[in-house]
């Protein structure tokens, strides 16, 4: 079969041209595998003061192209191209990823005016991409992202010569190139070497074209396979403040130049990066004659200022003082090496909104883990959150059903004296914090917070999201539900009318207080105007209201 870029070979969809839509979807695919191992490729920074976290500012970076992108339907592969270039451009945080956005700045110029994209023009605007930014780079450096970028594109220029209408190969040279040269660039840079680890940049770069490569080969994200072990041992990896020596030139200086004062071309911004190297070093003048990035380390940021105010007009000026970053790595890293006493008790809860995560801080949680109904957190989350509380007894609050086995692995596995209150939401778990006596034994508090976390009946009001009879309800996808202590019971057509219909259910004569935590949907006076409600059917009941911030549920409706 045929659709403009398919063909089908014994059984097999072969892709021989990549259009418009195509290479959005790669671009998309690229920024989303690099997000998902983002912190992954964060490890692998080892440099004393670095602008910003490597995986971080490439995803943020890929993130503007993205948004780019998918801004506008475009006909043309071209048109993409200088899309993503420009987005990456905006969008560019720290070396990384102002080196990412000059190589889609030679990419897209190697395209230009293609409607569709073969193999052999792919490679070769890889290769247009790698030349842009060594040129950016005054003193580039092997063992780098752009080390990766130019074997990369090298052994795709060789590929697409030998096959030049298969993409999928080219994609498994592509691939297994880049693998090959990230662990190689280990061997180049002797920081790289002591610190035990591959290049942050270039294997950043690796992961998104194993993107790119996910959709040629019609593959779903979530099922590609990474190698973790290029990862190396980045993560006990200690900075050694003393790598990079003495710091020359301190402030990192970084903005834009844009409302040009008369065309700009590019010796005038050859011109503007040879004088702004005589001021520092880690000199970056890139982009064209309607936007202009710059950065660099220098002692006279002001005099950098000046030159550039020649060109146009600044914008998005930041000056760090890597001194001072030293100075507070250094402190910081003295005080994590500070022996901590360790102290009778501690708690960790998960919490599902930013409100409830600030009333848990605010009564004394130790650690806070996000997670809810449509994120439960991870037995790893969990034991991450127990390790970095010292204590000799941790109390765990998973605050939802499906998360207390979790918690319950981890107190078998935790060397500390981990116990587990089943509390199922986050106002039980409020109930149990609030019960707490760091004056009383483990058991005794176990049993207390227990008995006030059972004695919390709580509400939910959410929506339906389908049809569905249940006992004598018909509820309608959209319609509002409300649920008493986990059942649906109540089916109208507003959140407030739900919350008023579950309470008549809920409360009893013997309740003294009840609590409506409104969620990220809710608009703070309808949540008030509830409350009041909610007090002249109950006079004899303290009602009070909050944030919870929680994502799906209008109202936690607590009552005690």
């Amino acid at each position: 079969m045929s659709d403009g870029w398919l063909t089908e070979e014994e059984g097999v969809i072969k892709v021989s041209v990549i259009d418009a839509g195509l290479l959005r979807d790669m671009v998309n695919a690229g920024a989303a595998v690099l997000e998902r191992n983002r912190e992954a490729v964060n490890a692998l920074n080892v440099f004393p003061v670095p602008d910003g976290d490597t995986g971080t500012n490439m995803s943020m970076t890929m993130m503007t192209a993205v948004k780019e992108v998918n801004g506008h339907d475009y006909v043309k592969a071209s048109d993409v191209a200088e899309a993503m270039a420009k987005g990456a451009l905006r969008g560019a945080r720290g070396n990384s990823g102002v080196i990412l956005s000059q190589l889609y700045r030679g990419f897209s110029r190697a395209l230009e005016g293609l409607d569709t994209v073969t193999p052999a023009q792919f490679a070769a605007a890889l290769k247009s991409g790698a030349d842009t930014a060594y040129k950016a780079v005054m003193k580039p450096k092997e063992g780098t992202i752009l080390t990766v970028a130019r074997v990369i594109a090298d052994d795709a220029m060789n590929q697409a010569q030998k096959a030049p209408d298969d993409f999928q190969e080219l994609f498994q040279v592509i691939l297994a190139s880049g693998e090959s040269i990230v662990k190689r660039t280990q061997e180049m840079l002797p920081v790289l070497t002591q610190a035990g680890v591959v290049d942050a940049g270039g294997w950043g770069l690796h992961l998104i074209y194993t993107g790119y490569a996910a959709i040629i080969n019609g593959e779903r994200i979530e099922d590609a396979v990474f190698d973790t072990q290029l990862v190396g041992e980045a993560d006990s990896f200690v900075d050694d403040h003393d790598l990079l020596g003495e710091i020359t030139f301190a402030y990192c200086t970084e903005f834009f130049i844009q409302e040009m004062k008369l065309p700009v071309t590019d010796e005038d911004i050859d011109s503007l990066r040879r004088k702004l190297t005589r001021l520092g070093d880690c000199v970056l003048v890139v982009g064209d004659h309607n936007l202009i990035k710059v950065h660099l380390h220098t002692n006279d940021p002001g005099k950098a200022l000046q030159l550039a105010l020649a060109l146009g007009e600044l914008n998005g000026l930041k000056i760090d003082n890597m001194l001072q970053q030293r100075r507070d790595n250094q402190a910081r890293k003295e005080k994590e090496q500070e022996p901590v006493e360790e102290k009778e008790y501690g708690i960790v809860s998960v919490s599902q909104g930013d409100g409830f995560s600030s009333i848990f801080k605010d009564l004394g949680v130790d650690e806070i883990v996000e997670g809810g109904q449509t994120m439960n957190p991870s037995i790893e989350d969990l034991q991450k959150a127990v390790d970095s509380v010292k204590a000799k007894t941790i109390f765990i609050l998973p605050n939802n059903g499906n998360i207390i086995l979790a918690a319950e692995q981890v107190a078998h596995m935790s060397q500390s004296r981990v116990i587990v209150l089943p509390t199922k939401n986050v106002a039980m778990g409020i109930a149990a914090v609030i019960a707490f006596l760091p004056e009383d034994s483990a058991e005794e508090n176990e049993a207390r917070m227990n008995e006030a976390a059972q004695k919390v009946r709580t509400g939910m009001i959410t929506f339906s999201v389908r049809d569905t009879d249940l006992d004598a309800m018909h509820i309608k996808e959209g319609s509002i539900i409300g649920l008493n202590n986990g059942r649906v019971t109540v089916n109208c057509e507003s959140a407030g009318e739900a919350a008023v219909a579950l309470m008549k259910e809920i409360v009893t004569d013997d309740d003294g207080l009840i609590t409506v935590y409104y969620g990220a949907d809710t608009k703070p006076e309808e949540a008030e105007a509830l409350g009041e409600e909610i007090a002249e059917l109950y006079p004899n009941c303290n009602v009070e209201v909050h944030r919870g911030g929680q994502p799906l549920y209008y109202y936690l409706l607590s009552v005690e």
